[in-house]
């Protein structure tokens, strides 16, 4: 019997991709790019040349794994007419063999493609700031909060990004009352814009020797890192500038001069600060890259009329408000609240496992 051809990811051109791996078009965009980057004088425009040099990374980053999955392809169906050949019992049965190992493994790597492709926004190729607060309830909502950070940072183990801890400030008993941390990768902020909002958990809390059941609220917010070339302007009169000791642990610089930076856009209302490098003038650069980032974030939501949604006020991190709930007791269940999406598989998703919500999140953006 000959053995069914497996289920493959479409082809470049396949309309069940819905047009996102027009393949010809890319490289097309490419060969442009790069012949700009040939003409005479190219570098002479700083801001314009990274701005050209951004986009052609963009452009290789997609098609890059793109060719490399459809040579695997090919590969894998010429392991199906190997397997289909009766006269070759052996070779066939090593071409099933083959086929059991390497077919999971590429239609994994189609899918996370496939995600990719739906990161088309104008800073989804960007790194990302994320930021952690802690809302009302104590304890347990700074225990929450430092449970949403190991998340995250999970789940940027799991595409391979870099991550710093730029500010920490701990609970008074466990957990955070806020931290912020860069995340650097391509398409970070891409992947982790999904995680922005209110996020909710019921337990049973481990604080309360009752053993009653607690809901906890946490804020999650991220906003991409952007060039040097994108003007936001930023009056120094309008900037509060304080300095402290890191509160960090270890290390014979930590705590014995205030080279932390605290920085306050009294307009706005925003308030960054960086601790995570040992100067006080590197700690002050990192905290304007923040601020910037965030003012920029601003400026975009208000032209979307979603500003009080990300910018509310703290005793908005409360109920109503998240996108996404965690419950631990009296059943287990994650559920995303914009996309109804859900799983019984909690833990998996505390570890960082964030795909299928991540994925879901995209393909509402493109609809909408």
């Amino acid at each position: 019997m000959r053995p069914k051809p497996a289920s493959t990811p479409c082809t470049a051109n396949s309309k069940k991709c819905g047009g996102i791996f027009d393949l010809a078009k890319r490289k097309a965009r490419i060969a442009e790019l790069e012949k700009e980057t040939a003409k005479p004088g190219f570098w002479d425009d700083a801001n314009k040349a990274r701005e050209v040099m951004n986009q052609l990374a963009t452009e290789r980053e997609f098609v890059t794994p793109f060719e490399n999955l459809a040579g695997r392809l090919n590969a894998l169906s010429d392991l199906v007419t190997l397997a289909s050949d009766p006269s070759e019992a052996e070779m066939a049965r090593m071409a099933l063999d083959e086929l059991d190992r390497d077919l999971p493994t590429l239609e994994e790597d189609f899918h996370t493609l496939e995600r990719k492709s739906l990161l088309n926004g104008p800073l989804d190729f960007h790194n990302a700031f994320v930021s952690f607060h802690a809302g009302a309830g104590g304890t347990e909502s700074c225990d929450w909060a430092a449970m949403l950070l190991r998340m995250i940072r999970r789940y940027c183990e799991r595409k391979g990004f870099q991550t710093q801890i730029l500010d920490w400030q701990d609970g008074e008993e466990a957990g955070i009352k806020s931290a912020t941390m860069k995340v650097v990768g391509p398409f970070a902020y891409g992947l982790l814009k999904s995680e922005r909002g209110v996020h909710r958990l019921v337990r049973i809390s481990p604080f309360d020797a009752n053993k009653r059941r607690h809901t906890s609220f946490a804020a999650v917010d991220v906003v991409a890192e952007v060039d040097e070339n994108v003007e936001v302007e930023i009056n120094e009169a309008d900037l509060k500038i304080d300095t402290f000791r890191s509160s960090g642990a270890g290390g014979q610089h930590v705590n014995k001069t205030e080279s932390a930076i605290r920085i306050t856009h009294v307009p706005s209302g925003i308030v960054v600060a960086c601790q995570s490098e040992r100067s006080q003038h590197q700690n002050r650069a990192m905290a304007l890259a923040i601020l910037k980032a965030r003012l920029y974030e601003m400026e975009r939501d208000k032209k979307q009329r979603e500003m009080d949604r990300f910018y509310g006020e703290k005793g908005d991190i409360a109920w109503g408000s998240q996108i996404r709930s965690y419950v631990l007791q009296p059943y287990t269940q994650v559920r995303d609240e914009r996309s109804e999406l859900k799983t019984a598989n909690v833990q998996a998703v505390l570890d960082g496992d964030l795909d299928l919500f991540v994925e879901a999140f995209l393909k509402q953006q493109q609809r909408n």
